[in-house]
C-alpha cells in the first residue's frame, strides 16, 4: 500500500458493530487458559511455543459465527485467546529457574504460587501499558510487514465472504496441516544435517526445517529481510562455531571418539549464542535510536490528547485509533512499579537493591517491549526471541546486583525476579502488538482489545502455575527430577539459572557478551539494514532461519516472474494477494495441527510412525510442493490485464 493513500480498515471507523461482548470475552478467556497450558508443556519439553494467534483466530471465528456474532467479536476473542501463550512463554522461560537454581525447593508453596501469579500479572499489565504507548508508531510503520498479523486478519476476512480468496486460504491451511502431520508421523525427515570434515576442522551443515509455517513467514516478509535473518545463521554456523570448535578442540588432548556433531551444537549454545546476545543488545539500542522521533511523536500525541481533555477541549479521534487513556496508562505503569518493588524486596530482602531493580525493570521493560514489537513486525510472534531479550535483561540486572553487593541466594533470586517480569512484559507486548496490528487491519477498537487482554492476563496468571506444578510433580512421581531433568529440560530456564548464579558468583565469561556488542557496532558501521535481525538469526536454530530464507527466495522468484511476464499493476496486485493468502494458510494450518499434537503429547499417547529413520528425499518433494503452491497458483490467477485491480491485502 502506498504511503500517500489513507488506510481503510475492513470495518469502517464509523461502524458501531458489536465487539467487546460477554460471549466473546468468555470464549477468549477459555482459549487463553487452554492454549497457554498446551504451550507451557511444549516449552518445558522443547524450549519453544506455538503462536496462539492462529488457533485462537480459527476456533474463535468458528464459535462466534455459530453464535451469529460479528467479525469484530472474532477479532476480540482472538486477541484475548492468544494472550495466554505469551503468559506461558514468560512463565516457562523463568519460573522453573527458581527451582533449578535451588531457590524454590519444593517448587510449590502458597508463597511461591502468590509470587508467581504476581510476577505474571505485573509483567503482563506492564507489557500492555507499554504497547498502548507504542501502538500508533508501530502499526502505522510501513516498513514493518507484520506477517502473522496479516495472516490472522486474512483468516477473519476470508471467513466473512466467499470467493477465490477464502478458497486459497483454507486450501493452504489444509495442506499446511497435512504436511505437519505427515512430518510428525515420520513419513519424511523434518530436518537433515551432515558433518563435513576439512583437514582438522569441521563444518556442520543443516537443511532448512520442513516447515510450511516458516516458509510462509519468509514469503510474507520477502527476500531482503529473510536474507538478513539467514545471514546471522550463516555467520553462526559457517564462521563462529567452526572457528571456536577448531581452536578449542583440535589439539593432541582431543578424545579420538569425540562426537563432532554434538560438539558443534554445544559450541553454538555455549559460545555463539552469548555473542548473539551481545549483538542483540546493541541492535536493540540501535533500533530504539532509529525510532526515537516516531516514539517521541507518538507519546507527545498521547500527552497532547490528555491535555486537551483536561482543559475541556473536545478531542475527536476515530474509534479505530483510540487507546487506553494516557492517564490510565501512567497509573498502570506506576501501580505495576510499586507492586514490583514489593516483589523484588521479597526476593532480595534489601530495600535499595529492590528499588534499583524496579527502576531497571521499568526501563528495560519499555526498551524490550519496543524491541519485541519491532521483531514481531518483521518476523512474527512465532519467531520472536523472547528468551534472548530476557537473557539480555538478566545480564544487566545481575551486574547491578553484584555492584550493589548482593550475593548468594538473595542476589540470584533478585536477578531472576527482574528477568521474569521483563520476560512476561516483552512476551505480552509482542503478542499484543501482533493482535493490535490484525485489529488495525480489521477495524477493531484498540482500547477494547487492550482492556480485554488485561482481563486475559489476570486470569491466565492466576492459573498458569497449575499446569507447571502438575508437569513438575508428575515427572518427579515417575522417577524424574522435575524441571531441568531429562523429561522437562526447560532449556531457557536452565540457562537463566546458570547465568544468574555464574554472574552473581563472579565466574561469567563476559568476553563473549562484549565481543557480540562490538560485532553489533560493526554491523551498524557497515550500514546493515537491521543489525538486530542478523543477531537474531545467529541466536535462532539454523533450520528455522534457513526455512524462512527459502520462503523469501520463493517470493523473489514470484517477483521475477511478474517482471518476466510483464504483468501490469492490477495483475501484480492479484498475484501478491493470492500469495499472501496461501502463505497465511500454510502458517495457520501448521499451527493448528501442532496444537493438536501438543494435546496428544500431553496425555502421553504414542503416535503412529511410518519409518523409524525417515528419509529426506521425500522432504525435498515437500519443499517442491510448497514452492509450486506459492509460485504457480498466484501467477496462474493473475487474471486479465484489463480487469481492475482488487483491494490489496493490508500490510
Amino acid at each position: 500500500m502506498a504511503e500517500s493513500k489513507k488506510f481503510i480498515p475492513f470495518v469502517s471507523p464509523e461502524s458501531n458493530m458489536a465487539e467487546f461482548t460477554v460471549r466473546a470475552l468468555i470464549i477468549g478467556l477459555v482459549l487463553a487458559v487452554v492454549l497457554g497450558a498446551a504451550n507451557a508443556y511444549l516449552g518445558l519439553k522443547a524450549g519453544m511455543t506455538i503462536a496462539a494467534t492462529y488457533p485462537a483466530a480459527v476456533i474463535g471465528m468458528a464459535l462466534i459465527k455459530l453464535l451469529k456474532g460479528t467479525v469484530l467479536e472474532e477479532n476480540f476473542t482472538r486477541t484475548v485467546g492468544s494472550i495466554g501463550e505469551s503468559i506461558a512463554a514468560g512463565a516457562i522461560f523463568t519460573l522453573p529457574a527458581f527451582f533449578i537454581a535451588g531457590i524454590w525447593d519444593p517448587f510449590f508453596t502458597p508463597g511461591n504460587y502468590m509470587i508467581s501469579a504476581a510476577i505474571m500479572t505485573v509483567g503482563g499489565i506492564l507489557g500492555i501499558m507499554f504497547v498502548a504507548l507504542l501502538r500508533r508508531v508501530m502499526v502505522e510503520d510501513v516498513e514493518l510487514p507484520f506477517p502473522e498479523s496479516v495472516a490472522a486478519a486474512e483468516i477473519h476476512k476470508a471467513g466473512r465472504h466467499g470467493g477465490g480468496g477464502s478458497k486459497f486460504l483454507f486450501s493452504a491451511m489444509g495442506i499446511g496441516a497435512v504436511i505437519q502431520a505427515l512430518g510428525t508421523f515420520k513419513l519424511f525427515a523434518t530436518s537433515w544435517s551432515s558433518l563435513i570434515t576439512l583437514g582438522k576442522g569441521h563444518l556442520l551443515f543443516r537443511s532448512p526445517d520442513v516447515s510450511p509455517a516458516y516458509m510462509g513467514v519468509g514469503y510474507i516478509i520477502g527476500p531482503k529481510l529473510a536474507a538478513l535473518n539467514f545471514s546471522g545463521g550463516v555467520l553462526a554456523w559457517g564462521l563462529l562455531a567452526p572457528i571456536i570448535a577448531y581452536f578449542k578442540y583440535v589439539n593432541g588432548d582431543t578424545p579420538a571418539d569425540i562426537d563432532w556433531t554434538s560438539t558443534m551444537v554445544q559450541v553454538w549454545k555455549d559460545y555463539v549464542r552469548p555473542i548473539a546476545i551481545g549483538g542483540m543488545l546493541v541492535g536493540a539500542s540501535f533500533t530504539l535510536w532509529k525510532m526515537r522521533k516516531s516514539l517521541a511523536t507518538g507519546i507527545a500525541r498521547s500527552v497532547g490528547d490528555v491535555k486537551k481533555a483536561a482543559s475541556g477541549t473536545d478531542v475527536k479521534t476515530d474509534r479505530t485509533d483510540q487507546d487506553i487513556s494516557f492517564k490510565w496508562i501512567m497509573i498502570g505503569i506506576l501501580g505495576s512499579a510499586v507492586a514490583t518493588f514489593f516483589i523484588y524486596n521479597y526476593f532480595a530482602q534489601n530495600v535499595v537493591a529492590a528499588l534499583v531493580a524496579t527502576i531497571v525493570m521499568i526501563v528495560a521493560g519499555f526498551f524490550f517491549a519496543a524491541v519485541s514489537g519491532y521483531l514481531v513486525g518483521i518476523i512474527g510472534s512465532s519467531n520472536n526471541p523472547i528468551s534472548g531479550l530476557t537473557l539480555s535483561t538478566l545480564v544487566v540486572a545481575a551486574i547491578l546486583m553484584v555492584a550493589l553487593g548482593m550475593e548468594g541466594i538473595p542476589g540470584v533470586a533478585a536477578v531472576l525476579g527482574v528477568a521474569a517480569v521483563v520476560c512476561v512484559a516483552a512476551a505480552v507486548a509482542g503478542e499484543m502488538l501482533q493482535d493490535l496490528k490484525a485489529g488495525h487491519i480489521l477495524g477493531g477498537t484498540p482500547w477494547k482489545m487492550q482492556l480485554g487482554d488485561i482481563i486475559g492476563v489476570v486470569v491466565s496468571a492466576a492459573i498458569m502455575f497449575i499446569p507447571l506444578l502438575i508437569l513438575h510433580e508428575g515427572d518427579i512421581k515417575m522417577g524424574g527430577t522435575g524441571f531441568g531433568g531429562n523429561a522437562l529440560p526447560a532449556p531457557q530456564a536452565s540457562l537463566m539459572a546458570i547465568l544468574s548464579k555464574g554472574i552473581v558468583a563472579g565466574d561469567m565469561e563476559w568476553i563473549l557478551i562484549f565481543t557480540g556488542m562490538l560485532m553489533g557496532v560493526g554491523f551498524i558501521l557497515m550500514n546493515v539494514k537491521s543489525p538486530m535481525l542478523v543477531s537474531v538469526g545467529m541466536y535462532l536454530p539454523l533450520g528455522t532461519t534457513f526455512a524462512i530464507f527459502v520462503g523469501g527466495l520463493i517470493k523473489g522468484v514470484v517477483e521475477r516472474v511478474n517482471e518476466k511476464k510483464k504483468f501490469n499493476d492490477a495483475q501484480k496486485s492479484r498475484v501478491e494477494n493470492n500469495g499472501i493468502l496461501i502463505a497465511a494458510g500454510l502458517i495457520a494450518g501448521e499451527a493448528l495441527i501442532g496444537l493438536l499434537f501438543a494435546g496428544v503429547a500431553f496425555f502421553e499417547q504414542e503416535l503412529f510412525e511410518f519409518f523409524a529413520q525417515p528419509t529426506f528425499i521425500i522432504s525435498m518433494i515437500v519443499f517442491a510442493v510448497v514452492a509450486w503452491l506459492l509460485i504457480q497458483i498466484p501467477v496462474k490467477n493473475a487474471g486479465n490485464p484489463n480487469d481492475p485491480a482488487p483491494p490489496q491485502v493490508s500490510m
